[in-house]
């Protein structure tokens, strides 16, 4: 999160066990990511893209036509860590892409625009 964010005490726990080469408790790594994704939804308000990090959250976020029903058409899915990952700028979208520690479908799916915080 910016410097004009107080950064979640979740944030930074998972931050450190990283740091630490160790796997983040289950608790901080939830709450880091419902508390990133928050972030994400208040940069980018709105409903185009689906943004999912099974097993602690999803969200839609992004200006643009809203979805309602069935299969989104812009969705982003990754895992907990990549999620803390990316949005605290330790890894950037296109590496992770690369990598496929990403998943995006749909051309409004790339939200590098809003990450890292």
């Amino acid at each position: 999160m910016s410097s004009a964010h107080n950064k979640s005490s979740a944030v930074a726990a998972v931050e450190a066990a990283l740091d630490a080469g160790v796997h983040p408790g289950r608790e901080e790594l939830r709450d880091a990511v419902r508390a990133l994704l928050s972030e994400l939804v208040r940069r980018a308000p709105g409903r185009t893209v689906e943004v999912r990090v099974p097993p602690y959250g999803a969200v839609q976020c992004g200006a643009g036509p809203r979805h309602t029903r069935g299969t989104p058409p812009n969705v982003v899915e990754t895992d907990p860590v990549t999620w803390v990952l990316l949005a605290t700028g330790r890894l950037s979208w296109p590496d992770a892409l690369a990598d496929g520690r990403v998943r995006a479908s749909g051309h409004r799916a790339d939200i590098s625009a809003y990450i890292p915080f």
